[in-house]
């Protein structure tokens, strides 16, 4: 029996995941990982709770003091009106103060960028996983590929032994 001034604890917030840029992590060095919330519009929101949105091309600018999301695909909803959004408008993020002077100097000093690896909804909210990476050569990425290829091929042999 639960008395009258014990509170249910809310449970968990659940990440739902609308879209993740797999290319990110081949074609750059992830360096840190910054989480931020998103200014969008309504059709914006009703599109990307349908799952609609590709993180292809987008990347992080930051201007005046503030951190702005470019060449993110957020397509038309389809049943919008003429209230119906631009689909590669550039977003504005949501993070502290802090959080931004701390990217503005790791973009400026040592070259590095901006990347959104996943876009989710979290607790009702739209966030954006924003990732300061610097990007990989050529043969950067080739050597990553013989190194899995090389593994994989251990972990068969250790596979076919037992």
């Amino acid at each position: 029996m639960r008395s009258a001034t014990a509170r249910a604890v809310a449970p968990e917030q659940e990440r739902r995941i609308v879209a993740r840029n797999r290319r990110a992590r081949h074609d750059y060095h992830i360096e840190d990982v910054v989480e931020a919330g998103l200014v969008l519009t309504g059709t914006e929101v009703k599109s990307l709770r349908a799952g609609r949105a590709s993180l292809t091309d987008g990347f992080g600018q930051i201007t005046d003091g503030e951190v702005w999301l470019h060449g993110v695909h957020i397509p038309e909803y389809a049943h919008g009106t003429w209230t119906n959004h631009e689909p590669r408008r550039p977003r504005k993020l949501l993070l502290h103060r802090k959080e931004i002077d701390r990217l503005a100097s790791e973009t400026a000093e040592r070259g590095l960028t901006l990347i959104p690896l996943s876009l989710y909804f979290l607790g009702g909210k739209a966030k954006v996983e924003l990732a300061v990476a610097r990007g990989k050569r050529t043969y950067d990425k080739r050597q990553e590929l013989a190194r899995r290829d090389a593994a994989r091929e251990v972990e068969r042999a250790f596979r076919r032994r037992r």
